[in-house]
């Protein structure tokens, strides 16, 4: 029987970055896998998406290239094209996962792993089954995503995200429940491939964890791209029809609705895989959602086995899930290690426009108690977004009135999810208005913006 210092179930970005940190470590370390290396994020989620997305993207410009000076007639889409780009990109990005392994002289047990009990990890694959013995478990078995009451994926008519990302033709009509990350950025996808898109939200606002005002402004965008949304609605039920799928919700005012599509994506978030690996007969807690309970370490309430990722109650994130693997298995090496701030994670949503946030919204820090202070500045007035044509969005900052200590950054606009990167120094540095007012930002630039809106907290914005 195999002996290891870490058993590792689950290869996604928690599993295998964990596997890699605790090779680093001098640990003996196997990953078990049954499907792909990188796990939903790499193969059927994050990248993937992103590379749809970034076609999305090239179609638009290619279309408003005659504004300049660029005319490229008679633009077209080629779905097959795209998805053949997707493929490539996630096939590359696999292989380099398993060279990582390879380099890092981590063994790779293909096959569904479960624990047998502690310290024993049981692998059902290809070639039959194994047990190996190991110090220490770290479950990193991911999620999948949840359907609703009544209405069951089957990845034909209505879909999950894995199978809005194999269409082989663009739908003419395009519905999608729930207006969270994977939902508006499939419906934004989708429209600029050229479907009619309609976009159904139970909560109040398109995008619900982000502050408020962002949530106005993506609205209007779709709004502008013409998108349509129902916030506020109840979905009542579901039909397949001879062309595609009827939709029936009462809507915000309580008029009844009867929506027709050829698709349906269902973006309703993701269940964690916790079930039927074990956990249960070893007595590991789980909460009522199924999702581990951990500690701030990332330790189960059973010795010598950790959870990490989508698996448990901590935002559904990539990165989240890479440095809760790396926390939690630093702990097992006995080394100093500091919990995770989750207020300082960053989200970042693909559609156009792009969405990214750190820290507290206005809302939740006037909630917590804070004497709030604003600060927004239009990319309308940024000189590199007018080059670029993306004179839509702002920058929002939220700041400790008191003290000016940051709490809080919003962006909605052109290339956010790499201007945010400034915001998690700031705020993982406790940066204050005045100490950020004094940084020089290079011109022309977008990422002045974030600049010009630190002005409008010490004294007022320079240029509107």
């Amino acid at each position: 029987m195999a002996q290891y210092d870490l058993v590792v179930i689950g290869a996604g970005p928690g599993g295998y970055v964990a596997a890699i940190r605790a090779s680093q470590l001098g640990m003996k370390t196997a990953i078990v896998e049954r499907e792909w290396l990188g796990g939903v994020c790499l193969n059927v989620g994050c990248i993937p998406t992103k590379a749809l997305l970034h076609s999305a993207e090239l179609l638009d410009q290619a279309r408003d290239g005659k504004r300049f000076g660029v005319v490229i007639d008679d633009v077209t889409f080629d779905i097959k094209g795209a998805m053949g780009h997707k493929q490539k990109v996630v096939e590359g990005q696999r292989k380099g996962v398993e060279f990582l392994m390879r380099k890092n002289k981590i063994d790779v047990l293909r096959g569904t792993g479960k624990v047998a009990g502690r310290g024993r990890v049981s692998v059902s694959g290809p070639e039959g089954e194994q047990t190996v013995e190991t110090k220490n478990i770290l479950i990193a078995t991911g999620s999948k995503p949840k359907s609703l009451p009544g209405i069951q994926i089957d990845e034909e008519r209505i879909l999950s995200s894995n199978g809005a990302l194999e269409l082989k033709e663009v739908p003419k009509t395009f519905g999608v429940i729930g207006a969270g990350a994977v939902g508006v950025e499939f419906a934004s996808m989708y429209r600029s491939f050229g479907s009619e898109v309609t976009v159904i939200e139970a909560l109040p606002r398109l995008v619900p964890i982000e502050d408020e005002e962002i949530s106005a402004e993506l609205e209007k965008a779709f709004n502008r791209r013409g998108i349509k949304s129902f916030t506020g609605a109840k979905v009542n039920g579901t039909e397949r029809t001879d062309g595609g799928i009827v939709v029936r919700l009462t809507d915000k005012d309580g008029k009844e609705q009867t929506l027709e599509f050829e698709k349906l994506l269902l973006g309703v978030g993701r269940e964690p895989l916790s079930k039927g690996i074990g956990l249960e007969e070893l007595g590991v807690n789980l909460d009522q959602r199924g999702f581990i309970v951990v500690d701030q370490y990332m330790r189960t309430n059973v010795e010598g086995i950790y959870a990490i990722g989508d698996v448990v109650p901590s935002p559904l994130l990539a990165h989240v899930a890479s440095a809760e693997g790396i926390l939690a298995v630093e702990h097992m090496a006995g080394l100093d290690v500091h919990p995770i701030n989750y207020d300082l994670v960053p989200g970042c949503t693909y559609c156009y426009p792009e969405i990214a946030s750190i820290g507290l919204t206005e809302a939740r820090a006037r909630e917590r108690g804070y004497e709030v202070k604003t600060s927004k500045f239009p990319f309308s007035a940024n000189g590199r977004a007018n080059i670029a044509g993306e004179r839509n969005g702002f920058i929002k900052l939220v700041a400790d009135a008191k003290y000016g200590q940051l709490l809080g950054v919003h962006m909605i606009g052109p290339h956010v999810t790499e201007l945010i990167a400034e915001g998690g120094v700031a705020l993982s540095h406790e940066a204050t208005a005045e100490s950020l007012v004094h940084t020089i930002h290079a011109h022309p630039t977008l990422y002045e913006a974030i600049h010009e809106a630190v002005h409008g907290l010490v004294g007022g914005t320079i240029h509107i």
